[in-house]
C-alpha cells in the first residue's frame, strides 16, 4: 500500500517536471491557468538548481535531472519499505532512465487523450484546449498532413496512441530491458 502510493507521488511529480519541459520546449502560453499550475508545484526544486545547470537549448535540464534522480530514487526507496535493507547500484541508473522514457510516453498518451476527449466536448474554446493543443500540434500536425481527417474526425490521437503502444510492446519484449520496464 505505502509502495503504490509512493509509485504513484514520484510518478506524478516527476510527469509534472516533464509536462514543464515540454510546455517550455513548445513555448506554450504561460499565463494558462495550467502553466501557472505547473510552474507553481515545481519552481521551488527547480529555482535553486537552475543557479548551478544551465539550460541545454530548449530542454530544461534542471527539470529532466531531477525527474531522472526521482524516478532512479524510487526503486531504492521501494525496495526500503519492502524489506527495510537498500542496495545502489548501476541497475537503479538504467532503471531510472528505462522509468523517464516510460513516464515520457505516458504523459504523451494522456495529454493527446485529453486533448482529444476535450475536442468533443469543447470544440477547442476553452484555455485547456489551446494549451493542449500547443503541446500536441507538433506530434498531430505531420500525421494530418499525411492522413487528413476523415468525416470529420481527425485520426492523428490515434494514430499517436497506436503508436506509443507499439514502443511500449517493443520496449517490454526487449531482453534486459524488458525486466526494467516492466517495473512499476
Amino acid at each position: 500500500m505505502l509502495t503504490n502510493l509512493l509509485v504513484m507521488v514520484i510518478n506524478t511529480y516527476a510527469m509534472i517536471l516533464l509536462l514543464r519541459i515540454w510546455m517550455q520546449w513548445a513555448r506554450t502560453d504561460f499565463y494558462n491557468p495550467l502553466s501557472q499550475f505547473v510552474v507553481k508545484v515545481t519552481q521551488p526544486v527547480i529555482r535553486p538548481l537552475r543557479r548551478v545547470i544551465p539550460p541545454l537549448g530548449p530542454i530544461d535540464s534542471a527539470s529532466l535531472l531531477i525527474a531522472f534522480l526521482l524516478l532512479t530514487l524510487k526503486y531504492p526507496l521501494m525496495e526500503l519499505i519492502i524489506s527495510g535493507g537498500i542496495s545502489l547500484s548501476l541497475v537503479n541508473l538504467l532503471a531510472g532512465l528505462v522509468s523517464l522514457i516510460k513516464t515520457a510516453g505516458s504523459l504523451i498518451f494522456w495529454v493527446v487523450i485529453i486533448r482529444s476527449l476535450l475536442s468533443w466536448v469543447t470544440q477547442g474554446r476553452g484555455p485547456m484546449d489551446y494549451l493542449l493543443m500547443q503541446l500536441t500540434e507538433p506530434l498531430m500536425g505531420p500525421i494530418r498532413r499525411i492522413l487528413p481527417a476523415l468525416g470529420g474526425i481527425d485520426f492523428s490521437g490515434m494514430i499517436i496512441v497506436i503508436i506509443l503502444y507499439i514502443l511500449d510492446n517493443f520496449f517490454a519484449n526487449l531482453n534486459y530491458i524488458g525486466t526494467l520496464w516492466q517495473l512499476p
